[in-house]
């Protein structure tokens, strides 16, 4: 037998057996390799669905924050707004009492409601309606007084030539007679109608000439009298309700 193995291992230049364990060596190794592989790539598979996983957390817990915020921001808002109803109802309550008027102090402006705006707005309006009737009423009163003096001047001017004649008549007329005291009483009658109306004479003789009541028409000179003194009245002058109607026409000294 040892002479065949022999016969055998020369022949084949290599022994059987350590090819078997060559072999088998090879097979091992492989194996090996083999296990390393699909060791690294179920690590690597592992990894990555950890981050994927990781990552579908962060996500979903991202959402959750979000929503969590939104949440949050929504209660803020209702609060805000319960808030802000709350002061409305307190400001419309203060303003029909009237204790917006004096304020509590904050300097904080209160919001008015449309009807209370539209309620101050014809106010004001219905008030300046009211001046400016108020200003028109007595605008045209002073206008109508205005143009009824002016015509009662008119009318006065016009009849103190008749009471300059009177005066005339009188002054040489004999007042025994009986036509003369008849003429004398209705020359008193309407001096005294005159005199109620407001019609005055203008002071002349022995006072100091004044050109808006008085009209030279001569001058003289008197040592006897002050310079600018009225001598003589010439023509009586009157005045209806301080207003001049005819100057008086008068002599001066100089």
């Amino acid at each position: 037998m040892a002479d065949v193995n022999n016969s055998r291992r020369g022949a084949d230049g290599a022994d059987p057996k350590a090819e078997e364990k060559r072999a088998m060596k090879k097979d091992n190794h492989m194996n090996e390799e083999k296990a390393k592989d699909t060791e690294k790539r179920t690590a690597e598979a592992d990894t990555m669905k950890e981050e994927k996983t990781e990552k579908e957390d962060g996500v979903r817990n991202g959402k959750a924050a979000d929503q969590t915020q939104e949440k949050a921001r929504q209660n803020e808002a209702g609060k805000s707004d319960s808030k802000e109803k709350q002061d409305e109802a307190k400001s419309a309550g203060s303003v029909e009492n009237g204790d917006n008027a004096k304020g509590s102090g904050s300097g904080k402006k209160i919001k008015k409601d449309k009807k209370d705006e539209k309620i101050e707005e014809l106010t004001d309006r219905l008030q300046r309606q009211m001046a400016e009737f108020d200003n028109f009423r007595k605008r045209t009163e002073r206008e109508k007084s205005e143009m009824f003096d002016m015509g009662a001047r008119d009318v006065i001017e016009k009849i103190l030539p008749v009471v300059d004649n009177f005066e005339r008549g009188l002054a040489g007329a004999d007042e025994s007679d009986s036509f003369v005291q008849g003429m004398n009483k209705i020359y008193k009658q309407m001096t005294k109608i005159l005199t109620d109306m407001g019609v005055e004479t203008i002071e002349a003789e022995g006072a100091e000439f004044d050109p808006n009541l008085h009209n030279a028409v001569m001058h003289e000179d008197n040592p006897d009298v002050g310079e600018n003194i009225i001598t003589q009245e010439l023509q009586k002058g009157y005045k209806y309700k301080d207003v001049v109607v005819r100057h008086s026409m008068v002599k001066v000294a100089n």
